[in-house]
């Protein structure tokens, strides 16, 4: 009976084991494999056949049916620059979209590693302290993606469903739009006013638009998850450095400890490397959104507001969402360093001075290492804290003045 009863314990822990995994990455899962881009290491050869496919389906879409098309009507409103506005506030965003999904197509493979460590973390047996120690910072990996898939579901209904109707969240001309406005403002070289090209065309322009939220913000929510999960790692580790005491063999929980912090710097290399690039170019793209949203919002309040209710809620909606997932980057940057900070601190300020002398030698090995802090960096130059996201900022503030001065 007692046999029994330990295999249901057993077989509950791990349900609820699974449970959790599910809890922390279910969402962010189900958006990054709908467009073909969650790392998963046990799919099939067809498996990961198909999702490559629809990754490229996507990559495509947005490619043909809204960046080229954009361009070539960016050329022809060059000298007027509200029409310009109106045309990067949806060309960039969707134009970094673009190349997110590139890298990380092309690194999924290494990232498949990271989100293998992600899944054995949570199945494997844990204390209590340290399971609350991943609910708690699973919960706010999890609320940024709640919040993030709100924002991108908000942002498609303005963005299409008004159209419908026909209150466009653009800024319309003869130029851009000569007959029936479509959702982006982009120039074909065939007529699509005439029916059935202009009914083509707004349904491949709301399907790209569909797949640039799901991409731009699964993406987004993707790294956020792996961090905050990092980050809870680092915490646990922290704890068992404090206590180091209570292992039998000192040398043995040293070197379990040091493995652990061994598995995660390289998980931070990894995100790191996959990542750096794509910050570098969110970072240029998000000073000049939103330095260019700014300029347009100011200039509307300044001509008294003469514009849609509809117009002014995509705006808004649009700077909202830029600010909040460079935010995030930032976030998750700060609090990375944080933990790794947190683990020096527990190893500088064990009593290494009650241990045998070849003991105490190895933890100064770990201060030295655990000295220098783990960066998320934008283009291997720019650290992604809270006082370069105030900085970038301040100096994008400052440039809409100029905009507004030489208006």
């Amino acid at each position: 009976m007692s046999s029994f009863n330990a295999v249901s314990d057993m077989d509950n822990s791990k349900y609820y084991e699974h449970a959790d995994l599910e809890w922390a990455i279910g969402i962010n899962r189900f958006t990054l494999q709908m467009i073909g881009l969650w790392p998963d290491e046990t799919l099939s050869s067809r498996q990961k056949f198909l999702a490559n496919l629809r990754a490229f389906v996507i990559f495509t879409t947005l490619v043909t049916v809204s960046i080229i098309p954009s361009l070539f009507s960016l050329i022809r409103v060059w000298s007027d620059m509200i029409a310009m506005i109106d045309n990067l506030q949806i060309t960039l965003p969707i134009t970094a979209t673009a190349m997110k999904i590139i890298i990380m197509w092309l690194r999924k493979e290494d990232l498949t590693s990271v989100v293998s460590m992600v899944v054995a973390d949570w199945v494997r047996t844990k204390t209590e302290d340290e399971r609350d120690t991943m609910i708690k910072q699973a919960r706010f990996a999890r609320r940024i993606v709640v919040f993030g898939c709100i924002m991108m579901v908000l942002a498609i209904i303005i963005i299409v469903i008004p159209p419908c109707f026909g209150y466009s969240m653009r800024y319309l001309t003869n130029v851009t739009d000569p007959g029936q406005p479509l959702l982006l403002q982009t120039y074909y070289f065939r007529d699509m006013t005439q029916s059935p090209y202009f009914e083509i065309a707004f349904v491949a322009q709301t399907a790209a638009v569909i797949m640039a939220a799901f991409s731009y913000t699964g993406i987004d929510n993707f790294l956020g998850l792996v961090v905050f999960h990092i980050c809870a790692q680092m915490e646990i580790l922290r704890t068992r450095f404090t206590n180091l005491h209570e292992y039998k063999d000192f040398n043995l929980g040293l070197s379990t400890n040091v493995q652990n912090h061994m598995r995660l710097i390289r998980s931070i290399d990894i995100i790191e490397s996959t990542f750096n690039l794509m910050l570098l170019a969110l970072l240029v793209y998000f000073s000049i959104i939103f330095c260019l949203q700014g300029f347009l919002i100011i200039s509307i309040i300044d001509d008294g507001g003469n514009v849609s209710f509809p117009r002014i809620c995509w705006l808004v909606s649009e700077l909202i969402i830029t600010f909040v997932h460079m935010l995030l980057y930032c976030v998750v940057g700060e609090i990375l360093i944080a933990k790794c900070e947190g683990i020096y601190h527990a190893v500088y300020n064990y009593a290494w001075y009650s241990l045998k002398p070849n003991e105490a030698r190895n933890l100064t090995m770990i201060m030295i290492r655990a000295d220098r802090p783990l960066y998320i960096t934008a283009g291997k130059i720019f650290p992604m804290t809270l006082s370069m996201f105030c900085s970038l900022i301040k100096t994008s503030a400052g440039y809409i003045s100029v905009l507004l001065a030489n208006r």
